[in-house]
């Protein structure tokens, strides 16, 4: 009945009670999730320990595709994600990461532990 609700509402009274209903259950979607989770690379095939916030592999920076948010786990598509560019702001740097499989584009900080010379080769890379 409040699905039933919020969805005549919004098509014909324009609620804002059920509008803010929607948008809450999008923020809840969209915040944050930690999962500390170990993995092996499908690339490079190093075993990463997992710290929560470890999204791609610190040896060869390959990233797999599996959140649609950070930490959901919600994406379908599973594809191995190729570090394409490292992107510099106020000293910091992200690695943009592209899906392989249905080009998905994702920024990723470069974290403490991930192999520096690797970030260079791809930034260099780009340069090319």
């Amino acid at each position: 009945m409040f699905l039933y609700r919020m969805f005549f509402c919004n098509i014909f009274l324009g609620c804002t009670f059920c509008e803010s209903v929607v948008y809450m259950r999008v923020m809840e979607r969209t915040k944050f999730e930690r999962n500390k989770e170990d993995f092996a690379c499908e690339h490079c095939g190093l075993k990463v320990v997992g710290n929560g916030y470890t999204n791609h592999c610190p040896k060869c920076l390959w990233s797999k595709h599996v959140d649609i948010h950070p930490g959901d786990r919600m994406a379908d598509c599973g594809g191995m994600m190729e570090p394409k560019e490292i992107e510099s702001k106020a000293g910091a740097y992200a690695i943009v990461h592209v899906c392989q499989k249905c080009k998905h584009q994702k920024r990723n900080k470069v974290q403490e532990g991930d192999d520096f010379s690797e970030v260079i080769r791809i930034a260099k890379e780009k340069d090319d």
